[in-house]
């Protein structure tokens, strides 16, 4: 039977393989990622190929991402101890522990309801605490708890939806992978700098499209 160190094995040759070895530099991601235990949050039948560079189904049409995806991504956060961060696209949780490692508090909103409730339940049993959960549309983003420093968006949506650049505090960082075709996705790293936004394109990427209806 494998046991905690058999994955933890496996969690550091993840990190070392696939993502410092692919320029990730920040202490801060890559220990949040060797702190969270991947296999969690992963299908059963999956939990075999829980650290493999490639992502897996999670039910419901949607993924787990990428291991190093999830890494660049944090990484071009820039996070820092005390920052409020905006989820669009809970998924399996995995996302929402590596923010809640760093970040001081989390906000994460999931679309599909049975999908955030098993995603509740790994993170709880994990024992994370900064965390906030709402089942909603993510084009909306949570008005109430803005601004956030950082947003993180989780599927792709055809176009930036205003209303989560609005909920950027001004300073604050955004990373969104945008594009009506998966195989035509960029993924953008936006800033928001004296409320005028800064959009860098940062690499090709494939997601799964954005739920709004």
């Amino acid at each position: 039977m494998k046991d905690e160190n058999f994955y933890r094995r496996l969690s550091e040759e993840m990190v070392n393989s696939q993502i410092v070895s692919r320029g990730v530099k920040d202490r801060l991601v890559i220990e949040a990622i060797k702190n969270v235990p991947r296999h969690l949050f992963v299908d059963k039948e999956n939990v075999d190929e829980a650290y493999s560079d490639f992502p897996l189904q999670i039910g419901f049409s949607q993924t787990i991402s990428q291991p190093y995806i999830v890494a660049l991504m944090t990484e071009l956060l820039e996070l820092k101890k005390d920052d409020r961060v905006l989820e669009i696209g809970t998924g399996s949780g995995y996302q929402t522990a590596v923010l809640a490692e760093i970040a001081s508090e989390v906000f994460t909103i999931e679309k599909i309801e049975n999908l955030l409730n098993k995603s509740i339940k790994t993170l709880q049993t994990l024992g994370y605490k900064n965390i906030s959960f709402k089942n909603s549309n993510g084009f909306k983003g949570w008005i109430e708890k803005s601004p956030f420093n950082k947003i993180i968006v989780t599927a792709a949506p055809q176009e930036i939806p205003e209303t989560l650049e609005q909920q950027l505090s001004d300073g604050g960082i955004m990373v969104i992978p945008v594009g009506e075709k998966t195989w035509s996705q960029k993924l953008y790293k936006i800033t928001k700098i004296n409320n005028n936004l800064k959009k860098d394109v940062i690499c090709d990427v494939a997601f799964v499209p954005m739920l709004q209806d």
